[in-house]
């Protein structure tokens, strides 16, 4: 495979700062937010090989719009990228969790009334096995959220969802996926962009 799979986490939210988990709610971007995305496009335009064979977005606010400042034509809004679902956990930190669930993490934990670990572990696959037609042609580039790319990165080098843990995506972070000899590879992970004013 010559070309690779880019991973684009949306810009920074006020939920993002605050630690709230963000799932299906449709909050828009901080300034600063704005700021890391258009930053996120000199990043994106500095390690891509040229024009990207697809491009797919969450349908989530904030996904599309760094798509739009990072000056990406997005193929397709789809619902594949949604971030986990935290179901009853929607909008509430860890620390506030972990007062009724000791030790609770996403990784390792239920959500009630979410996705398991193994819902997201089988979307991610169905997703990467749908962009490796496109992955033939060109790079592709997938912009979403956080936990989920996180899985995407591991599912891509055969790890269970659940390692996701041991991958960082902050907020406007790049991840390149491709291969060595036809061995699946993380290039980079965590790039991010010096963010403009």
């Amino acid at each position: 495979m010559a070309h690779r799979l880019f991973l684009l986490r949306h810009g920074q939210t006020e939920w993002s700062v605050n630690g709230r988990h963000t799932g299906r709610t449709d909050i828009p971007l901080t300034t600063a937010g704005e700021g890391q995305a258009r930053a996120a496009g000199g990043t994106l335009r500095a390690v891509l090989g040229g024009n990207p064979a697809l491009v797919l977005s969450s349908p989530r606010t904030r996904a599309l719009r760094t798509a739009e400042l990072a000056g990406l034509r997005v193929d397709e809004v789809t619902e594949e990228l949604a971030e986990w679902d935290y179901g009853d956990y929607e909008g509430v930190t860890t620390p506030v969790i972990r007062e009724t669930v000791p030790g609770w993490t996403v990784w390792s934990h239920p959500i009630p009334g979410g996705e398991s670990a193994d819902d997201v572990n089988a979307r991610a696959d169905k997703l990467i096995d749908r962009v490796r037609e496109p992955l033939a042609k060109g790079d592709v580039i997938l912009v979403g959220h956080g936990h989920f790319s996180r899985v995407l990165v591991a599912r891509w080098v055969g790890l269970p969802s659940t390692a996701g843990v041991h991958f960082g995506l902050d907020p406007a972070g790049v991840a390149v996926l491709g291969d060595e000899r036809g061995e699946p590879q993380i290039e980079h992970l965590n790039l991010l962009p010096t963010t403009e004013d």
